[in-house]
């Protein structure tokens, strides 16, 4: 998982960030589990992520399988403009494929994802979350991860992780 935070040269490019889809800026949105109807959405949200290299790229097939991780922002007329998930791994769950679309960013969109994330975790009675940035972090960072070694993350995901990414592992304990 990584921060999702396009580049500028990205944002210009990407067709989140269409005149169209400004109006929304400061228009509400609401947190919610996802549904089995948003995991072709929740691809397409992540697709100038995985362009831009901040996310690594998963199939449709694995939104669909996965559904159930993900919490997702959802604009007033039904567009997701952002997604999260979080799997368990016995006591500790991971967060992966954050991304929130361009226009939001800077919203608090991302800000509340996180909040469902660790109020969901909790509810699970999961103690440390995990994930992994290649950007700066400094979203994590600001709700109270820090450096960790992926040797202290669940073994099954730190396997996963791609040392040609460069990414961080970062953690919090809840």
């Amino acid at each position: 998982m990584t921060t999702a935070t396009l580049p500028p040269a990205a944002l210009a490019a990407s067709p989140l960030r269409t005149p169209a889809a400004r109006w929304r800026v400061g228009a509400e949105f609401q947190v919610r589990r996802a549904n089995e109807g948003d995991a072709p959405a929740l691809a397409a949200l992540s697709r100038p992520f995985v362009h831009a290299g901040a996310l690594r790229e998963r199939p449709l097939s694995l939104y669909v399988a996965r559904v159930s991780d993900f919490l997702v922002a959802q604009a007033p007329d039904g567009t997701l403009e952002g997604g999260l998930g979080l799997s368990e791994h016995a006591a500790d769950g991971v967060l992966y494929n954050f991304c929130v679309a361009a226009h939001r960013q800077g919203s608090g969109m991302g800000g509340r994802l996180l909040q469902a994330a660790f109020a969901r975790a909790r509810g699970r009675a999961l103690t440390t979350l995990f994930t992994a940035t290649t950007g700066s972090g400094r979203l994590f960072l600001g709700h109270g991860f820090v450096p960790s070694r992926p040797d202290l993350a669940p073994a099954a995901w730190a396997r996963t992780l791609d040392p040609g990414r460069d990414a961080r592992v970062l953690a919090r304990t809840l």
